[in-house]
């Protein structure tokens, strides 16, 4: 399984923003991935998205890597920030935005 690992690692830690998710950014293949895709967007992040249904290993590779059962699934430079729900509270709250830019990630319309 530590290949698996080995590229999960490699993605977070070489991406600033990555989300494994159902599907693609154009393309999401669950509400959940959708829903952070358009967050994402809209706050015009730049991020990758990572296809978990191209594989059943990554699908449950991420689960293990994480310790959070549920996809999407959120990394900003190299640490997890959370799935769907907690992506949306941090948006709504204002707060997804302001810990980007923290991160050093650059979004529309920051400050």
């Amino acid at each position: 399984m530590s290949g698996i690992n080995d590229y999960i690692d490699s993605e977070v830690k070489a991406n600033d923003v990555v989300l494994f998710m159902k599907g693609t950014p154009g393309f999401p293949q669950c509400g959940f991935s959708g829903q952070v895709v358009q967050i994402l967007d809209y706050i015009g992040a730049d991020y990758k998205g990572v296809d978990v249904l191209t594989s059943a290993e990554l699908r449950q590779g991420i689960k293990e890597y994480s310790n959070w059962p549920t996809i999407p699934q959120l990394y900003v430079k190299g640490e997890f920030v959370g799935g769907c729900d907690i992506v949306r509270e941090m948006f709504q709250a204002g707060e997804l935005q302001t810990f980007l830019v923290e991160k050093g990630v650059s979004v529309k319309g920051a400050a």
